[in-house]
């Protein structure tokens, strides 16, 4: 296993300089990200196919993970909700120890392959659904039994891995590989593969949420307003989309209930009644809404 490896260079780290020290856990960090290079096409791959579920209003992003590899999915799927609007009850964690295991080690938790399978199925995934499951090794028994179940029963399943011909690979319908090599610290892999965990994950989300129309020209149209600086930001995108002054942007913002698409519409022109409309017979895509509105002049 890859990731269990010991690298020879680094035998008698502790001896270096701590600055040597620092240079080759970065540089360690550089290779981790250019890991994820290879991968990108299937990243985009798996993306578009998980948009197509997710178009369902009913499907789900369920991430599933133990230790370090948990936490990284936990952190992408948390951060969905205030960047893109992405509802609560669309998105599901199953780590290994459960929330405790968030702070804590939980140990043993991570081999309970019965506790993965059980809590998969007691979310009752369907075709609908989005299994992301995450694990250095791949072979981690509470988060390849969970996929397997997941799978079983019908959800699209997507793991990733840092370790070749991992189980969790090999029963994914979408295998990302990130081979990170060995770590500078042995076995450490809170450090590359995490960080290649890390990235893959942003894009994947990321991408899921472009085919979904939650970015419009590069903007967080599906944003929370949730506080004084994004209400700002918020502000700032309305004007640039609808070319309007901050007042108008405002006030359009009011109207829409914070809603950001709808107060682009707004401060178009259309009243709250007709932006709702719009957006809806658009499928929630701005851009689509807004080629209507155009054709509708």
């Amino acid at each position: 296993m890859t990731t269990e490896a010991r690298s020879a260079r680094y035998a008698d780290l502790d001896l270096w300089p701590t600055d040597a020290a620092v240079e080759a856990m970065l540089e360690a960090q550089l290779a981790a990200a250019a890991a994820v290079q290879p991968q990108a096409r299937a990243i985009a791959r798996a993306a578009d196919e998980a948009s197509a579920r997710l178009a369902d209003s009913a499907g789900r992003l369920i991430y599933v993970g133990a230790g370090t590899s948990g936490r990284i999915a936990v952190q992408d799927g948390v951060e969905l909700g205030p960047t893109y609007g992405w509802d609560g009850d669309r998105v599901a964690y199953l780590l290994a120890g459960g929330g405790d295991a968030l702070v804590s080690s939980v140990e043993g938790a991570e081999d309970d392959a019965a506790a993965g399978e059980r809590e998969m199925r007691d979310l009752a995934p369907t075709a609908s659904d989005v299994i992301v499951a995450v694990a250095a090794s791949g072979t981690t028994p509470y988060t390849v039994a969970a996929l397997a179940q997941g799978r079983a029963d019908g959800a699209l399943t997507v793991g990733f891995a840092n370790n070749p011909a991992a189980p969790l690979l090999a029963l994914a319908t979408h295998p990302i590989l990130l081979d990170t090599g060995a770590e500078v610290v042995t076995g450490s892999t809170r450090m590359k593969a995490g960080t290649a965990q890390k990235i893959a994950l942003n894009l994947f989300s990321t991408a899921i949420m472009l085919r979904l129309g939650r970015i419009h020209a590069g903007l967080m149209v599906d944003m929370r307003v949730s506080n004084a600086k994004l209400r700002q930001r918020a502000v700032a995108m309305i004007g640039e989309i609808a070319g309007v002054d901050g007042k108008v942007a405002e006030d359009a913002l009011d109207q829409a209930a914070g809603g950001i698409k709808r107060a682009v519409l707004i401060a178009l022109g259309q009243t709250p009644e007709q932006s709702a409309i719009s957006l809806r017979s658009a499928g929630g895509n701005l851009r689509r809404a807004l080629g209507r509105a155009d054709t509708d002049e």
